[in-house]
């Protein structure tokens, strides 16, 4: 029965790796270092609880909410706003679309405060509900759609029309 249950989570984890690592690129505005540790500490709690899902509907919606509030904690401690600094690589790869229009948008997230971060990232990239992500955040809708219409407004006075210029290319 044990061993069914580590296979089970195996597959699971398996499955649910990659986007739960996009998503925490994201909240953590590029940070692959931070973003891998999320990813793996959301894991490792969702190991934790596999035994009992039972009362989990949705194991890979509660697992986004469990990198959610993991972020969030994280972003609390005072040691977070330290990063690291390296060096830049000479040459950037053009797989992954418009570097340019990537690098914007990902300095454009990381301005904003986590919780507006967080709230536009489950919203408009993960494509949850007010609701959903009022849940994922343990804040009220209210508070959800006035941190959405605020960070929006942020992100649009950061990028201007630069946007624009970027995606015409």
């Amino acid at each position: 029965m044990r061993k069914a249950r580590a296979n089970e989570f195996l597959e699971f984890a398996s499955a649910r790796t990659g986007p739960l690592f996009r998503s925490a690129c994201l909240l953590t505005g590029g940070d692959v270092h931070l973003a891998e540790d999320l990813t793996q500490e959301t894991l490792g709690r969702m190991y934790a609880l596999w035994g009992r899902t039972a009362w989990i509907g949705n194991p890979a919606a509660y697992a986004q909410t469990v990198l959610v509030r993991t972020f969030l904690s994280h972003r609390r401690r005072r040691s977070a706003t330290e990063r690291p600094l390296g060096e830049l690589p000479d040459r950037v790869s053009d797989a992954d679309g418009d570097p340019a229009l990537r690098i914007a948008l990902l300095d454009a997230l990381a301005g904003l405060a986590p919780k507006d971060r967080a709230v536009v990232v489950l919203r408009y990239w993960e494509d949850r509900s007010v609701e959903e992500t009022a849940e994922a955040m343990n804040v009220s809708s209210a508070a959800v759609r006035t941190r959405s219409v605020r960070a929006l407004a942020k992100l649009r006075e950061r990028l201007g029309g630069n946007l624009a210029e970027l995606a015409v290319r």
